[in-house]
């Protein structure tokens, strides 16, 4: 067990649209500006956020999710990062943005939620209120949350969508009456905008001159937020204790499989938890990218194969006409190289896509169906998978085991798969899903592996052995 100091926040809020995501980005771009080493965080299953931070901000990110992961796990994980991932000098605050609304979880609980996270990390919340369009109520819906707050760990509160003739009367108010720190607002910015569309934010790239809506807004942050309040609270955190992770995902020293694996990534498929990444890596893996939208071919000698999620939907017409690209995944899957697609990935896979104008699109055929747009979120949440007893092989998954994972798509497949179930929380629902064998897993579900590390250590135990009968 050790035992360090690792100054952290965590960025919740009342629910979801109240600016967090812009005032997380904010924080985290002020504080580098202002010197400091940040390490970035995302609370939840999202991919998007955690690419806005690295990709814009230039800072190491990583999701923190108290579904996928238990809780000794979360704090080795968030440790890890925090320390540079062995450099205890590389971080010198930890920004971790929430998810939803602060108590949010799964049902009407906070498992999961953001508070179960701070609980668990035993960080400092920073409220983000959106103010627009009220008054006193402002101050009945933070007294709201400071009451469900048991831990008292509500340092602070920034009010959002804020003038700063108001936020001189509103703060004596909040401070007085609530007794909770008014670190600061930040104002209405109209020119300072991150769409979103039906899987959520848009991607860093899409957006044109983010990098200088990002600067305009941490500047912004800067003027009206009390930042050395909010690296004090970080500081106040107490001392983390925490497994080393390698121990505790039974990562050997020396890993038994050095295989080669091609990853596609690009525009249309860059949906990826990085800790799966890391995962295989250091479990043997060299990870090669690639684009099936660019590219002509796999790349050379490799024995396995990831197609992760994205919008191979935007780019079905361009993924369509790549039929080089589209000859060789699936020579290589009827040759039998290991292989994990992923929702986009999974799509990829089929016949066709059917986008929203109706229009149809070929694709790699290596499953027998087409995927439709159906204007709704089709299956949306966390799930628990496991092999259905009837299944001859559960493929890289054993028997006796189950995967954590999570589905959010607007598409459906003709041929979902039959493999495996998939059960929500506390079994209230479930599903059949996924095409699987012993050398492919295929399905919408976006997989964490590290919730089963013997997923990965079979899959590359796959690859290693067509890795030899190439040889």
């Amino acid at each position: 067990m050790k035992l360090q100091n690792k100054p952290r926040v965590v960025l919740g809020a009342p629910r979801s649209g109240s600016g967090k995501t812009l005032v997380s980005i904010a924080l985290m771009q002020a504080l580098t500006a202002a010197g400091k080493k940040v390490s970035a965080f995302k609370c939840g299953p999202d991919y998007i956020d955690p690419m806005f931070h690295k990709k814009i901000l230039g800072v190491p990110s990583r999701n923190l999710d108290l579904f996928f992961a238990d809780e000794e796990l979360v704090k080795s994980l968030f440790a890890d990062s925090a320390a540079g991932s062995g450099n205890t000098d590389n971080t010198e605050i930890s920004v971790i943005e929430g998810v939803m609304g602060l108590y949010d979880g799964i049902g009407t609980t906070d498992e999961a939620s953001a508070y179960h996270l701070a609980s668990v990390l035993a960080a400092p919340i920073v409220l983000v209120v959106d103010s627009k369009g009220m008054g006193r109520s402002l101050l009945a819906e933070i007294a709201g949350f400071l009451a469900l707050d048991k831990m008292h760990l509500i340092k602070g509160v920034i009010l959002n969508n804020m003038s700063a003739a108001f936020y001189q009367a509103v703060k004596p108010a909040i401070e007085t009456e609530l007794a909770v720190p008014v670190l600061g607002y930040f104002p209405f910015q109209k020119d300072i905008k991150i769409e979103s569309r039906y899987l959520g934010l848009k991607l860093p790239d899409e957006i044109d001159g983010i990098k200088q809506m990002v600067s305009k807004a941490a500047a912004e942050l800067a003027k009206t937020v009390d930042l050395k309040r909010i690296e004090t609270i970080a500081e106040e955190a107490p001392p983390l204790e925490h497994e080393p992770l390698a121990p505790l995902l039974q990562i050997p020293a020396r890993p038994q499989n050095r295989v080669r694996i091609a990853l596609a990534k690009d525009e249309a498929f860059c949906f990826y938890y990085d800790d799966n990444i890391k995962l295989l890596e250091k479990l043997g893996a060299e990870i090669v990218e690639f684009s099936p939208l660019h590219d002509k071919a796999l790349p050379q000698n490799v024995s396995g194969l990831i197609l992760g999620g994205g919008y191979p939907e935007q780019f079905a017409g361009k993924l369509a006409a790549n039929q080089s690209m589209k000859d060789s995944v699936l020579a290589a899957l009827n040759a039998r190289l290991p292989s994990i697609a992923e929702c986009g990935g999974f799509m990829y896979l089929h016949e066709s896509i059917e986008t929203q104008d109706g229009k149809l699109h070929s694709m790699v055929g290596a499953i027998k169906g087409t995927c439709r747009f159906m204007n709704k979120l089709v299956r949306f949440g966390y799930i628990s998978i496991s092999v259905n007893s009837g299944d001859e092989t559960g493929g890289f998954l054993a028997k006796d085991r189950a995967i954590k994972a999570h589905e959010f798509h607007y598409f459906d497949s003709t041929d979902n798969g039959a493999s495996c179930t998939a059960t929500k929380p506390g079994g209230a629902k479930s599903w059949n899903c996924v095409h699987c064998g012993e050398n492919h897993w295929w399905g919408f579900p976006h997989l964490y592996f590290l919730s089963d590390v013997e997923f990965a250590k079979r899959f590359l135990a796959a690859c290693a052995l067509a890795g030899k009968k190439e040889q």
